[in-house]
Order: C-alpha cells, then sequence, then structure tokens
C-alpha cells in the first residue's frame, strides 16, 4: 500500500477535475446532502442535465414515459444512481490524452462503458441491487489512466511486457511499478472522498476471493463485466466469449441461452451509451452479427479448416516476433534518449531526473544520499597535443573506469563536457568520500594506450551528502559538490574534497 500512496503524493500529475466534479465531490461528501442541492449542481450545467436526460431515457433504463427533467430523472434513476451517473460524466473529462499515441484514451473509455453497461445487465438479471454498481463498474479502470498520465513510459513498457510475456496485466504491472491499476484506481478514488461501497470493490475486481465479503458479489459482477467489455474491445474476441460464458455460469448460474442474451445485448445498449460520453462507439455490434459476418464470409471465400489452421499459427507466430521486436526498439529508443552518445553513460538529463526523485526518496524516508562531480584534469592539453579525436577515445575510457568502480545502484552520467556525476544512493559522507578516494586512484593508475600513444590522466573530486537536517534541494547539491569540485582544481588537481554547509574541509 505504500508503494501506491507514495505514487499517488509524489508522481501523480493529472489535470484538475472540471469545476462541476469538484461541486458533486463536495456534496457527495457532505453529511447534509440532499436531492435538491444535487439537482442544482446538475442544472447548472446544462450540458450535463443533457446526458442525465438522454441516459435516463436510454434503452439502458427503458422508461415507461419520456424523462424530460431532472426531477423525473430520479424517479427513474434514484437518487444515489443519479449521483453516481453525473459523477462518471464529469470524472471522464478528466481523464483524457493526446490521440494518435499507442495508447488510446478514447479506446479506454470505450471498454469502460462497455463494462458498465455489461454490470447493469448482469445485476438485472440476477436481482442484484446496488446504487454503485454503474459508476464502479465504469471506474474500475480509472488506475490505468492515473499510471500512464503519470509514467508514460513505464506504463508503454507494461503494454509491451503484456504482450511479449502473455502474463496479465496486473501480474506485469506489479512487476514494474510494485502495485497494480486496481490499487492506484481505490487509492485515487479514497483520496478524492467517494465512499468505500466504490473504491474497496474495484480494490479487488481481478482477484475477488481477497474482497471483504460483503463485496464479493459486486466485485464478481466488476470481474465478469471486464470480460464482457473485452469481448468487443480487447484481442482474442473467441477466447473472450469463452471465457465470458464460463465466468457467467460458474459466479451466477446462468445457462449458455442467457450469457449469449447478455453478450448481444452489451453491444446493442453499449453504442447508445457511449455517445452519450461524446465518444465514437466505432463498430460495435452484437457478437452474434460478427459470428454470423464471419460464417458468410468463410462461405464466399470456401476457405478450408486445415488452411485456417495453418494461417492461424503463421499469424501468431509473426504476431509473436513483431512483439519482440517492437519490445526491444521501445527498450532501445527509451535507453537512446537518456545515453550520452560517446560515453554510453547517462546524459544530463537522466542525471537531473535520477537526482531529484532520490532526493525526493531520500527525504521522505530521512535515507542517505551523497553526490560525486568529477572533472578530468587539463583535458584540453590531451586535445591540444594529441587531437580531439583522441580526446574522445580517453573520455570515454574514464567514464568506463568509473563505471567499473560504481555499484549497480550508483548512477554515472556525463554530466556535460569533462565532468561526470556519481548519484550514491543509501551512502552517508564518509562512504562517498571513500568512493571518491577509489575513482580517483583508479583512474591515476589507468594507462590509456592508443596506437603508439600512452596517455594518463587524473580527476579531481567534489563530494556533497545530503543532510537530514538542514537538507538540500537538487540545485544545491549539485552546487555543493561543484563547489568542492572547484576547491579541488585550486588547490592542485587530482585530489578529493568535501564540501558542507561549514567551510571547506579536505581529505
Amino acid at each position: 500500500m505504500t508503494a501506491v500512496r507514495d505514487f499517488l503524493n509524489h508522481e501523480v500529475r493529472l489535470p484538475s477535475p472540471p469545476a462541476i466534479a469538484v461541486r458533486i465531490l463536495e456534496a457527495v461528501r457532505d453529511d447534509g446532502f440532499s436531492f435538491t442541492r444535487l439537482g442544482s449542481i446538475i442544472q447548472s450545467d446544462p450540458a450535463l442535465a443533457s446526458r442525465i436526460l438522454r441516459l435516463a431515457n436510454s434503452q439502458l433504463y427503458s422508461p415507461a414515459r419520456k424523462v424530460g427533467t431532472v426531477e423525473m430523472a430520479v424517479a427513474v434513476l434514484g437518487v444515489n444512481a443519479l449521483k453516481n451517473i453525473a459523477l462518471s460524466f464529469t470524472l471522464s473529462e478528466v481523464f483524457q490524452g493526446p490521440r494518435g499515441e499507442r495508447f488510446d484514451f478514447d479506446r479506454l473509455w470505450r471498454r469502460s462503458i462497455t463494462a458498465a453497461v455489461a454490470a447493469q445487465l448482469i445485476s438485472d438479471e440476477v436481482g442484484f441491487k446496488s446504487d454503485e454498481i454503474f459508476i464502479t463498474s465504469l471506474l474500475q479502470d480509472i488506475g490505468v489512466g492515473v499510471m500512464f498520465l503519470s509514467a508514460r513510459d513505464q506504463y508503454l513498457a507494461v503494454l509491451d511486457e503484456k504482450v511479449v510475456s502473455g502474463l496479465p496485466v496486473c501480474v506485469v504491472e506489479r512487476q514494474i511499478f510494485g502495485f497494480d491499476h486496481q490499487e492506484a484506481g481505490a487509492e485515487l478514488l479514497n483520496m478524492w472522498g467517494l465512499p468505500e461501497t466504490v473504491y474497496e470493490p474495484i480494490r479487488h475486481h481481478h482477484d475477488i476471493e481477497q474482497a471483504p465479503a460483503q463485496y464479493r458479489t459486486l466485485c464478481s459482477v466488476l470481474h465478469a463485466s471486464d470480460r464482457l467489455s473485452a469481448v468487443y474491445h480487447g484481442s482474442g474476441t473467441v477466447k473472450n466469449v469463452r471465457t465470458s460464458k464460463e465466468l457467467l455460469s460458474r459466479l451466477f448460474g446462468m445457462d449458455e441461452q442467457q450469457g449469449s442474451a447478455i453478450i448481444d445485448n452489451v453491444a446493442e445498449k453499449s453504442v447508445e451509451l457511449i455517445s452519450h460520453f461524446s465518444i465514437d462507439p466505432g463498430k460495435l455490434k452484437p457478437f452474434s452479427e460478427i459470428l454470423q459476418d464471419a460464417n458468410d464470409e468463410l462461405s464466399r471465400l470456401n476457405v478450408s479448416y486445415e488452411m485456417l489452421v495453418i494461417e492461424h499459427k503463421e499469424a501468431k507466430q509473426k504476431a509473436e516476433w513483431l512483439a519482440w521486436e517492437l519490445r526491444g526498439a521501445n527498450e532501445k529508443l527509451r535507453e537512446a534518449v537518456f545515453r550520452d552518445g560517446l560515453t554510453g553513460l547517462y546524459n544530463h538529463r537522466f542525471f537531473q531526473e535520477v537526482l531529484a526523485r532520490e532526493l525526493g526518496r531520500a527525504d521522505r524516508y530521512q535515507r542517505p544520499l551523497a553526490l560525486l562531480m568529477l572533472d578530468i584534469d587539463r583535458f584540453k592539453t590531451v586535445n591540444d597535443q594529441h587531437g580531439h579525436q583522441i580526446g574522445d577515445i580517453v573520455m570515454k575510457a574514464i567514464g568506463q573506469e568509473i563505471l567499473r568502480s560504481s555499484r549497480d545502484p550508483d548512477v554515472v552520467a556525463r554530466y556535460g563536457g569533462e565532468e561526470f556525476g556519481i548519484i550514491l544512493p543509501e551512502t552517508n559522507l564518509k562512504a562517498a568520500v571513500m568512493k571518491g578516494e577509489a575513482c580517483r586512484q583508479a583512474i591515476e593508475a589507468l594507462e590509456i594506450k592508443i596506437g603508439g600513444i600512452s596517455i594518463r590522466v587524473t580527476v579531481s573530486v567534489g563530494v556533497a551528502a545530503y543532510d537530514v537536517q538542514q537538507p538540500y534541494t537538487k540545485d544545491q547539491l549539485i552546487d555543493a559538490a561543484d563547489r568542492a569540485l572547484y576547491r579541488s582544481k585550486h588547490e592542485g588537481r587530482n585530489r578529493v574534497t568535501v564540501w558542507s554547509k561549514t567551510p571547506f574541509q579536505e581529505t
């Protein structure tokens, strides 16, 4: 739980919710909540009021007569359901992203809305009553949007790994983030002040047995609705249909005919509801029609069963190969963004991002952190005497020597020019000085042979450490290490100098 709370408190960068959503959240949290107040909030936003009325008149609720006012909508939907649906419309506007990327927010919402329809149909079929069913099923995957918006590259890595490994997305999320979208969504909704009856089932909708007893039926509905939504918005349609029918039978005792009817009804009623959210429903049609179209196409093509098996096998092998290629390409791309082209070490940009993150961690958990700045002594002389190409080889050799003498947790970067930076997590000042001295000695002993030339260089080192009593900012820590480095240069080079908030101390 600590990992997801730290992420939401320190890493999440979300757009602000619309003012109407804030007002609804305040009304929901108010002990004196009343329909009159909610009605006035809804009516103050004509677009929201229009959406509510369209939903109340939709096939999902099939009212006996046309609903023309918010007051009439309450009779059809119920006060709590109306509150949740109004909130759903406004929250859906918060989680949007640029179009055309590999992560498609419209697809996420199409899938979420289809899941909400499926949950409503399942509940009606089995006689399960819950005012929270619509908003809970709609927001069950909101954690996916949170994680992508806040850590785009990491979440794209989740999607790549899921395709290649075939592991469930929750498993891959926990491998990369330390938590999954169930936990992220539940904690966010908890922080926003939604009731436990909404966020707690979301926390367990993929692992029903771990849910508190009072929420297991609702978790079962959510889990089945997610699979039903995957029939129309996921890959492996036939597998998802089979899984959906098995779940409906095992969890709710539905027979084959009931299962097929619900799968078809999900598509029919989702198209209308998706349009209420101002999203293009795409080519969404009942599975029975999809199946009939496929049968008609097979009849026209006269393709044998044996050929289909061969084509399927070849397509699967090609897809797996492409997935491996895609993951490798994306890893190389992400790596290239953060690597220095000459030395192969991390670059200045990555150094700045990691130092900010490690300082935040050191501050939160009161853990030690140190920074070394190293500069090659008289490097201009090397370039002047031997040329810049030789200088580049020397620079690369020094970088690799620093890397060889570093631990796995250390982050070694080319800071700029002939200057290097080493971030040392979980390292106090004394250990950082020892590390700096070890690097200095290793480079002093290094003989770089290039053709018939032998070159030796030294480095000056500056050391600064995070002080829990007087904490540094990122810029202050870099400045402190740079000042210590300058003092090493000023005092004769090839030495290690420590900087603290007292005068310089030389080792």
